[in-house]
């Protein structure tokens, strides 16, 4: 698979009442200085919030007209996937990265994962928050075996040898990510994008080993059992039955 030029990173950050904090990430990523002089377009897509998270937005927008940030916003609620679906629509860099707009994940990574790209050996990388010698906060033991358990399950049916597909960090080529038909509107993003990314031929895909910096449930995480059970589902439809 030929290598495209890489000049410009679309980070795609789906928000949902993030304006407390939404500032904070963006001034993470604002800093970052990308290997190679590769430019930032941010995308983000406020998913109907509850709060003042458009207001925070649109005032770091007009407060840094030197970061590329791009805004967009349902009218109604129809979860991460869905404002996923919206910024990889929207993308126009060579390559596609999602970030949340908590502070769990830290853009000032994104170098490790786009240098296997750079390097000529992937098309698709995965940040791992189970290998290497990175920084993690020390949180739910059984949300560290349900992660696994959907990761095993999702290889079986995938058959890669992935070590965390719940990863947000996720680095793609945008115009392989954007012919994929993505159907999932909630939690159910992860596993279906890699079953149907797996599904490609030829395509390699890379994990680099990140940190991970978790939230509680009262600092704002979302995620929950709902959503394990709903992801064992999408591997199987999407992983075992192959569902387009």
């Amino acid at each position: 698979m030929n290598v495209p030029a890489f000049t410009k990173l679309s980070i795609v950050i789906p928000a949902y009442n993030e304006g407390k904090t939404v500032h904070l990430i963006l001034d993470k990523i604002r800093q970052v200085e990308l290997r190679d002089r590769i430019q930032k377009e941010v995308i983000i897509v406020n998913d109907c919030s509850k709060d003042n998270t458009e207001e925070a937005i649109l005032r770091y927008k007009a407060s840094n007209p030197d970061l590329n940030l791009c805004y967009y916003k349902h009218e109604v609620n129809k979860g991460k996937g869905a404002a996923l679906h919206t910024g990889i629509r929207h993308a126009t860099g060579e390559y596609v990265i999602i970030q949340d707009a908590d502070l769990e994940y830290n853009p000032a990574e994104y170098n490790i994962l786009i240098q296997p790209v750079l390097d000529g050996f992937a098309d698709v990388v995965y940040g791992s928050r189970f290998m290497g010698g990175r920084p993690h906060r020390v949180l739910f033991f059984w949300h560290t075996i349900g992660n696994r358990i959907l990761t095993f399950l999702s290889n079986m049916c995938t058959n890669l040898n992935l070590t965390d597909m719940e990863t947000c960090y996720k680095l793609f080529r945008t115009v392989t990510v954007q012919a994929i038909p993505l159907r999932e509107n909630r939690f159910g993003f992860e596993p279906e994008v890699t079953a149907k990314i797996a599904r490609i031929p030829g395509i390699r895909i890379y994990e680099v080993g990140i940190s991970y910096y978790g939230r509680t449930y009262e600092e704002g995480k979302k995620i929950n059992w709902k959503d394990g059970f709903r992801a064992i589902y999408c591997i199987a439809k999407y992983g075992f039955f192959r569902v387009k």
